[in-house]
């Protein structure tokens, strides 16, 4: 078909030129956005007189009947048009003749495009954000199941010192807080409006870019022409703030992996998120948290991608910038997919606790606890070091935990041990003891749980 700027071309575009240059196959998926942001433009083109208010009425019920029947399946989107919005300019001609021409006044591709992609990103960073709150809701009822289950932590994957399965769930809750923050600041920093930039100089014609950007739920409108049209620095923002996300369930997921092996036992993967093996029929392979942990690469690709096309584009539009959707489509699709299965996973996980307690017992975590004991009852700290890394040893060749010893192999290290030792390093004064904010106490850690209802109301 004719392109809607072929005015300028004596000759037509060779096919394989047109494929080429054509986006519809992926931007197809603006449609609705497309057409909401025309209803905007042909409101405000009426209310200024640019076009008649029977023009204008005559738009708005052909783009109502567009989006009615492209959801009813009746209308398809082929490759028999450029671009998205060329389909919906051609399909308001037909439907309405010379009305429909009218639409594109005081407006361009350059800008229209812009808006198309706000408002699609704006839509998918709330829709995000409701997946990261919902993850949240099921850490909060895991750490409200769990302030009593203790398990080791970690630094260096070496088991350090005692926690609560409530206090690790508690560290990516409050990863998500951050997540959901960064998403908040780009949303509130991309809100204004792009629309009535035209190509990249303005327009003529008196728009009201206000009332659009009332109309579109903006915060106003963009105060330089140029930059409105060029300007991807949302998206990027947007695939940085999802790159972070999925390095924070990758985190997660490779957690859970090593937690499910056999060697550590601490969880059990629901049958519904596992999968068997075509020849070991022992097999229980935890794939989902194995694809996500694997997804976020795909991911980080797609920031390096946008970042590399943008570095070298002048000012102002360049067809480079088509090459923002693909992406960042994808970007969205991928990190979306991967919160659902990766949340349902987590909300079905079996804890064994006392593979965890016994895990916490058997890797000396309360041995900082013990130095702690020695250093109350007047031995220097450094040589209160030194002597429970003798007693370490010591368990390490008898293969007994700390309190598995009797008290007279605990005065053989050191006669300062009377019996009151065995209670200071019990997992449950270990964790119980550590009263600050932020620390594992079930009290400190209940703190927390109310901080965190109150932050999901």
């Amino acid at each position: 078909m004719a392109q809607l700027w072929g005015g300028r071309f004596k000759e037509e575009t060779d096919r394989n030129v047109y494929l080429f240059n054509a986006s519809i196959d992926f931007d197809k998926r603006l449609i609705y956005k497309d057409i909401e942001g025309s209803f905007a433009h042909a409101k405000m083109l009426g209310k200024q007189g640019i076009i008649t208010e029977e023009e204008m009425n005559k738009i708005l019920t052909g783009l109502t009947t567009i989006k009615e029947k492209v959801e009813d399946g009746s209308l398809l989107i082929t490759d028999e048009y450029e671009d998205v919005h060329s389909f919906v300019e051609a399909n308001l001609i037909t439907m309405i003749g010379d009305a429909g021409k009218k639409l594109h006044t005081g407006r361009s591709r350059n800008d229209q495009v812009a808006l198309d992609m706000k408002l699609y990103v704006r839509d998918e960073i709330d829709r995000t954000d409701d997946l990261l709150k919902e993850f949240q809701t099921i850490l909060l009822r895991i750490m409200k199941e769990n302030l009593g289950t203790y398990m080791p932590g970690f630094t260096h994957l070496q088991k350090a010192q005692p926690i609560t399965l409530a206090h690790h769930m508690s560290a990516y809750f409050e990863m998500l807080v951050r997540d959901r923050s960064r998403l908040k600041d780009i949303r509130k920093r991309m809100n204004l409006c792009p629309l009535g930039s035209g190509a990249l100089a303005g327009t003529t014609y008196p728009l009201d870019r206000e009332l659009t950007a009332k109309l579109l739920d903006f915060d106003g409108p963009t105060l330089n022409s140029m930059d409105s049209v060029s300007d991807r620095d949302y998206v990027i923002e947007f695939l940085d703030a999802l790159s972070i996300i999925m390095m924070h369930l990758s985190r997660f997921a490779e957690e859970t992996i090593i937690w499910n092996s056999n060697e550590y036992g601490f969880v059990e993967m629901d049958d519904a998120y596992s999968t068997g093996s075509s020849i070991m029929p022992q097999k229980k392979n935890p794939d989902i948290a194995e694809l996500v942990r694997g997804k976020t690469g795909r991911v980080y690709g797609h920031l390096m991608a946008m970042l590399t096309t943008m570095k070298g584009i002048p000012l102002a539009y360049n067809k480079d910038m088509q090459e923002d959707k693909e992406g960042v489509f994808d970007a969205i699709d991928t990190v979306k997919d991967c919160l659902k299965m990766f949340m349902q996973m987590v909300d079905t996980l079996k804890f064994n606790k006392e593979v965890m307690a016994r895990s916490a017992m058997r890797g000396f975590t309360n041995a900082t606890d013990a130095a702690d004991y020695l250093v109350k009852h007047g031995v220097p700290f450094r040589d209160a070091h030194g002597i429970i890394g003798r007693l370490v040893l010591y368990c390490i060749d008898k293969g007994k935990a700390i309190d598995e010893l009797d008290l007279s192999e605990l005065k053989n290290i050191s006669d300062v041990f009377e019996d009151d030792i065995y209670e200071e390093i019990s997992l449950k004064t270990c964790v119980d003891k550590r009263l600050t904010i932020g620390a594992p106490s079930p009290d400190k850690i209940g703190e927390v749980i109310k901080i965190y209802e109150a932050y999901l109301k």
